[in-house]
């Protein structure tokens, strides 16, 4: 007996379904679990998707901002104000640093495109040095804003 529209026998599926179901005792635990060691590249890897996402809402907030300058003085107000209150220094700071760190990650994966830095040992350094490098650069708007 045939199944689907590419022929698949239905012995097939139900014999590889039970051989698979009947090995469980004797297959290992995901090894991620057991052997997996975390490096650094990954941590940096997610932190670029974060600010990637973090970019996001801040454009989203500086683009409100934008949009309450041209509506009337009492949204701009309400909305600068919150950007003069420790929170919303706080939220631009983290934006600022995630827009450095961003970039000069995008910077770091355009050598990798150019197949230059892809032993783990250049991997690590890159990495660190793009985290070095965004809080210096965010240290240095804070100075120059101050």
């Amino acid at each position: 007996m045939k199944f689907g529209s590419n022929g698949v026998d239905v012995r097939y599926i139900l014999h590889f379904w039970e051989k698979n179901m009947s090995d469980k005792s004797v297959r290992p635990l995901s090894p991620h679990l057991q052997i997996y060691r975390w490096q650094w590249t990954a941590s940096y890897s997610i932190l670029h998707r974060l600010t990637g996402i973090a970019l996001s809402f801040g454009a989203v907030l500086i683009a409100l901002w934008l949009v309450t300058l041209g509506t009337s003085p009492d949204a701009f107000a309400y909305v600068h104000g919150f950007m003069n209150s420790w929170f919303g220094i706080f939220v631009l700071l983290g934006f600022c640093w995630s827009m450095f760190f961003h970039v000069l990650n995008g910077i770091r994966h355009l050598f990798w495109d150019m197949g230059m830095g892809f032993t783990l040992e250049h991997g690590q350094f890159s990495g660190h040095l793009v985290g070095i490098s965004s809080l210096v650069l965010t240290a240095l708007v804070i100075a120059l804003a101050l």
